[in-house]
């Protein structure tokens, strides 16, 4: 048993090193903050289950500081990239160290290369780099497994009458790192392979998805400027992936696009007359353009944070479709309306922050457009919102077309157009 007071010290560990992480690693800080911790006797090292990390009480006191940070995060990575139920048939050690070997290498790229990142001073320099010699957050695991198993293969044939059982369960599961030291329990991870995970293991992936989405865009969308380090790649090829809008905005648009054709210009010259001493007028592409397009985000106390950011992927994912070609302003709101500020490309977009938070009431939006925006009334008000709240009559929108943009299907407006997306899952 453990006294009292050493199970709070090892509890006061654990908060300090999060606490350091979410200043200097933001990403993995608040990937942390849905982990539970537990101590474990039976285990030698650290490990994790997908829902906690575990700890041996004598390898917690062996590791300093920032040895504790590098486990936390390595630990959480298995655990926001389900590798607990990926293993399915693959030989587990050699699946094992891939997942260490992409984990690793996010790591060492978010604290700008430092090796000491991920180093661990009596277990020597972790594992980064893949079979091929690149680093590890190039690849998924599966595909770092190939290359591993493939080396495997090939030292079998070179081997006079050796014999291969790498495609076979088996083999030990327990503290692989490879070649960079044995402190890494896998022991607790599953056999499950994608696509045939239960509901609860789906239901828990989908949690873990929406995590890593909503990590990431707290650390670059909100710009959490006091935060060192930066998003793993691997979180920024999946964010791309997980933030993709799920609107049609070009078709929800296409009434309002321009063309704007400008029919000739001095700038830059017709290439054809290069040679010649006088400048000429070239004819320029048709550009299309959407313009004077209001966006309103609904920042209510019934409105997450998830919500919020799926609302913003939206906009984003407007500007996007339209290749920057949308000029528009977007603002937010609850009881009264926060300003709307104007945006023309992903700069303008992300530099406007997020504010409200009281009731909701939608009736504010059109007073300000009427009010404050007379001499330029936008060509269409796109709300984003969950839509609880009394709708105002029609009569509001002053003849412009109105969108409602609802994250889900219990509210249904009495006016406007109509369109739903679908809202994360909660924890």
């Amino acid at each position: 048993m453990i006294a009292e007071d050493k199970k709070r010290e090892y509890v006061r560990r654990l908060i300090l090193s999060r606490m350091r992480l979410l200043n200097t690693n933001g990403f993995y800080g608040l990937l942390l903050m849905h982990a539970e911790f537990s101590l474990d006797f039976v285990i030698e090292t650290a490990a994790t289950d997908g829902t906690r990390i575990y700890f041996s009480p004598k390898f917690m006191d062996d590791l300093s500081d920032s040895e504790l940070d590098f486990v936390l995060m390595h630990e959480v990575m298995h655990m926001a990239l389900y590798h607990c139920l990926r293993t399915g048939n693959r030989d587990p050690r050699l699946f094992n160290i891939a997942c260490d070997i992409v984990v690793n290498s996010n790591i060492l790229h978010s604290n700008n290369g430092d090796k000491n990142s991920i180093t661990l001073q009596k277990y020597g320099e972790s594992m980064n780099l893949a079979p091929d010699g690149k680093d590890g957050y190039n690849y998924t695991a599966e595909e770092v497994y190939e290359m591993l198993l493939d080396n495997e293969n090939k030292k079998v044939k070179q081997s006079a009458g050796g014999q291969s059982n790498n495609n076979k369960k088996g083999g030990s599961r327990n503290k692989t790192m490879g070649e960079g030291g044995d402190w890494d329990d896998h022991g607790k991870w599953k056999d499950s392979v994608e696509g045939d995970f239960n509901e609860d293991e789906n239901k828990e992936k989908a949690k873990w998805q929406n995590r890593l989405k909503n990590a990431a865009e707290a650390i670059e969308i909100r710009s959490a400027s006091t935060s060192r380090g930066t998003v793993p790649i691997l979180a920024k090829r999946l964010i791309k992936e997980l933030t993709e809008p799920q609107t049609d905005w070009r078709e929800i648009l296409s009434t309002f696009i321009q063309e704007e054709v400008v029919d000739y210009s001095f700038s830059p010259p017709d290439k054809r007359y290069g040679d010649s001493p006088f400048f000429l007028p070239d004819f320029n592409d048709t550009d299309v353009i959407i313009k004077d397009v209001l966006f309103m985000i609904d920042t209510s106390g019934s409105m997450s944070d998830e919500l919020i950011t799926l609302a913003y992927s939206e906009v984003k994912g407007a500007l996007d479709q339209f290749d920057n070609k949308l000029n528009g302003m977007l603002g937010f709101f609850d009881a009264d309306v926060v300003p709307p500020v104007p945006f023309c490309d992903e700069e303008s977009l992300l530099s406007i922050k997020v504010s409200g938070g009281g009731g909701t009431d939608f009736a504010p939006i059109f007073s300000y457009v009427k009010n404050e925006m007379p001499d330029n009334l936008p060509s269409i008000i796109i709300i984003l919102t969950d839509g609880y709240a009394p709708f105002p009559d029609e009569s509001c929108s002053l003849g412009i077309p109105v969108l409602w943009l609802l994250n889900n299907e219990s509210v249904t407006p009495p006016w406007g157009r109509i369109a739903r997306i679908k809202a994360p899952i909660k924890d």
